[in-house]
């Protein structure tokens, strides 16, 4: 696998971008072997550990080599994305967002349709609605999901004979049990303040559960957080933690949250599940400590994880190597090609691919939070079906974190800085 750089430029921000699909073989396992080369546009915020294990294996079982260039993320990588695709000058492969992003550059005119391959059926039903744009699928998942939940603490749920929550009073009911013992029942990490928005971002599958049609509702300017009482729990949920946060929370960073979780001096963070390789390289197999539960709604019969779909795999339609893309495609969906991929980068969430068995080595956490997917238990995040989003969020959540605001309050900030954003995008807000 070739690695370049794709522009010389210093910029911050992260795009999640995808990759290139590949033409399959008639059962898994017994691959055509056909020298090929293949270029691919991969964001340079995306770890490759995984990826370069998988070409070296197609490279082996295929004979595809891919060509990998790198560019900047956030709005810079999107404008360069835009620019390639318009100049006819896209790579063979794109790694790129999946979700409302994707689907507001117009995939229809860039993306192969791979609907009707047979590899399309491996692929979580979640995550294809976030590669899919007026029914027709264009991606396959590049990485790992991670998900918006509860880790907690195993041994300190031992210790209180605690169990999983299946409801919010349940959630709240374990919390105060901890505080009274002298706990610190949920860990705050406000020093970095995007992760006080973790507790309402991470409630949207019970936003969904009660509202299916908010994200969309949303977008047209006719539903508000502060008005959709579905929307509105999210806020009250996140004003419900502040008494149970460490009494330095403003202080605390996430590095400190890795820490305080696995050492046991917190029992819950309400985190991404990304969190977990991060404490995995400081401290090893004690990962293993952590379990994960969603956050919890009303309904115990109804319990579903907020997931953060990875970035995608696209082939670009005008390529003149589109078998030899969807051969990779197929390979890289494969559980041979997964093994590789986990063996090189262990995940922080389950893969977006039925049937695939994560190995005996994964996290903890990991296994819990598969344990949603086996049962259909998923949604994605609102950012994944809802193009107007907030520039403020860290500030608003913090501020409710922290009870300077009410839950009313706070998500009235939210829609107001939502409403700002979706003027400037054109849209049709009063």
């Amino acid at each position: 696998m070739k690695l370049r750089s794709l522009i010389a430029l210093s910029l911050t921000g992260t795009v999640l971008l995808g990759m290139i699909p590949a033409q399959a073989a008639d059962t898994e396992g017994e691959w055509e072997y056909k020298e090929a080369s293949l270029t691919i546009m991969v964001p340079n915020s995306e770890a490759l550990d995984g990826f370069e294990a998988v070409c070296e294996l197609a490279e082996e079982k295929l004979g595809i080599t891919l060509d990998v260039e790198t560019f900047p993320g956030a709005d810079e990588g999107r404008n360069i994305v835009k620019s390639r695709l318009a100049a006819g000058e896209m790579s063979d492969l794109l790694v790129y967002n999946s979700g409302s992003v994707f689907a507001g550059i117009n995939p229809e005119d860039y993306f192969l349709d791979i609907t009707n391959e047979g590899f399309v059926e491996k692929l979580d039903d979640t995550f294809k609605d976030a590669v899919t744009v007026d029914g027709v699928t264009y991606g396959i998942p590049f990485a790992s999901s991670s998900s918006g939940s509860v880790l907690y603490n195993r041994d300190i749920y031992e210790e209180y004979n605690l169990e999983v929550p299946k409801t919010w009073d349940d959630f709240l009911a374990n919390c105060e049990i901890l505080k009274e013992a002298g706990e610190t029942a949920i860990i705050g990490t406000l020093a970095d303040n995007w992760t006080s928005q973790v507790p309402v971002l991470g409630d949207f599958y019970n936003v969904l559960a009660e509202a299916p049609t908010f994200p969309a509702d949303f977008e047209a300017g006719k539903a508000k957080y502060a008005t959709t009482p579905a929307a509105l729990a999210s806020w009250q949920k996140l004003a419900d933690t502040v008494q149970f946060y460490n009494s330095d929370c403003l202080a605390t960073t996430y590095d400190d949250g890795c820490d305080m979780i696995v050492n046991g001096d917190g029992a819950h963070w309400i985190i991404l599940s990304g969190a977990l390789p991060n404490i995995y390289s400081l401290y090893g197999d004690d990962v293993n400590k952590i379990g994960l539960f969603a956050i919890p709604g009303d309904n115990p019969d109804n319990v579903g994880l907020t997931v953060w779909m990875p970035s995608a795999m696209y082939v670009n339609k005008n390529s003149d190597k589109i078998d030899d893309a969807k051969r990779f495609m197929e390979f890289f969906i494969s559980d041979e090609a997964l093994d590789a991929y986990v063996a090189a980068k262990l995940p922080d969430g389950p893969y977006c691919v039925k049937g695939y068995d994560l190995p005996d080595n994964v996290f903890q956490a990991v296994k819990d939070a598969q344990v949603y997917f086996d049962e259909g238990k998923t949604s994605t995040a609102m950012e994944f079906q809802c193009g107007v989003t907030t520039t403020q969020g860290g500030a608003i959540c913090t501020e409710a974190a922290t009870g300077q605001t009410t839950a009313e309050e706070a998500a009235a900030k939210w829609d107001e800085d939502c409403r700002k954003q979706a003027l400037q995008q054109g849209l049709n807000w009063e």
